[in-house]
């Protein structure tokens, strides 16, 4: 039996990968979707698809009353990610959310309520096998050349900075690598904010530019050696693998994962 998807964001720009991807997997099945500026059009009109039978709701709620969806799948903003995310659960319906903005606090709250009602859920910064490979590397690294900077890049239109695939991968690091403060301690930023943000005893930074899509690299430096490990994604359907996995996966867990890492293994 295929499962059923419903798809928050579906006008998006990540939330048009997720509906192509669904309507392309014969185990998956289209059963509702979000856009409230798209009007009741049929949800195949995001994919270049025509007659899927599902109309776009203005709504999460009316979407997830109106369709018997196993999964929500939600890539939309930060302010929203939470209040979704605890709807989906009120529904029954696992939450996959690549929405970041989580706080500590909301995850475990929302761990709570979705080991309660039996689902699974999940909240992943980044999607990307290859981005999920990166932050393993970083971390293991981390075990034995300690200094450690994380740079990256994104397009101008990103709200958040630092972005959740930096912050997650500098809870990874910080998980095998005691705090250390690096650098000069009497260094000065001349200009503030230079240095980046402070985070475990090293820094982030984060770069806006147009015409970028989305990098991240971490340097370590030693004696005499430096170590660059980088990822670069050139094109979002490049996460849909990853969330094909992530949907299908969820139906076997209880309780809310934070990392598409843990989906992985």
């Amino acid at each position: 039996m295929a499962i059923k998807v419903a798809v928050i964001g579906a006008s998006g720009r990540m939330g048009r990968e997720v509906v192509k991807m669904v309507l392309e997997d014969e185990a998956l099945e289209l059963v509702a979707a979000v856009a409230p500026s798209a009007g009741p059009v049929d949800a195949g009109l995001f994919a270049g698809k025509s007659n899927t039978g599902v109309t776009v709701s203005a709504t999460i709620e009316e979407a997830l009353s109106g369709a018997k969806a196993d999964v929500l799948v939600d890539f939309t903003v930060p302010a929203l990610a939470y209040q979704h995310t605890k709807v989906a659960i009120e529904y029954g319906v696992r939450p996959i959310m690549g929405t970041t903005g989580f706080t500590p606090e909301q995850i475990e709250e929302l761990d709570k309520l979705c080991q309660e009602k039996g689902l699974g859920g999940l909240i992943a910064p980044n999607f990307s096998i290859g981005a999920i490979l990166m932050m393993k590397f970083a971390a293991e690294a981390s075990k034995y050349l300690p200094h450690v900077e994380i740079i990256e890049y994104h397009g101008d239109q990103k709200l958040d900075a630092p972005s959740g695939t930096s912050i997650k991968t500098a809870e990874l690091i910080s998980q095998v690598r005691e705090e250390l403060r690096q650098g000069n301690p009497n260094e000065e930023e001349v200009i503030e904010g230079a240095r980046g943000g402070y985070y475990n005893g090293f820094r982030i930074h984060s770069v806006r530019l147009p015409g970028v899509f989305a990098q991240q690299e971490v340097v370590f430096g030693g004696y005499g050696q430096t170590l660059k490990i980088r990822h670069d994604s050139y094109d979002r359907a490049g996460y849909m693998p990853g969330v094909n996995v992530a949907i299908k996966k969820i139906m076997t867990y209880s309780g809310l994962i934070y990392g598409f890492e843990h989906v992985m293994d």
